[in-house]
């Protein structure tokens, strides 16, 4: 996914129950864990990936290139399944 596109949730939505976060979709339910959530909440459609993965990087002490891998790793897996629109 290039840095410059700019994802968007696609038939799906981010719910909290209790401490739990859940992505939903049709017909199907996902429960976030590890960086998912944060990394999700950034996901509206009008933030590119870089300012995903800068956004993140300023919040987290984790290193920039393993945030970026995780992000990309987690919206090529939603995007491959439908739940992830590129803007």
């Amino acid at each position: 996914m290039d840095y410059d596109a700019r994802p968007r949730l696609r038939h799906a939505r981010l719910r909290r129950r209790g401490d739990a976060m859940l992505l939903l979709a049709p017909e199907r339910g996902f429960s976030l864990g590890g960086a998912a959530p944060a990394i999700l909440e950034l996901v509206d459609g009008s933030r590119t990936v870089e300012q995903i993965v800068d956004a993140l990087a300023r919040d987290h002490a984790a290193p920039r290139e393993t945030i970026s891998r995780d992000v990309h790793a987690l919206l090529e897996a939603l995007a491959r399944r439908g739940l992830i629109r590129i803007a």
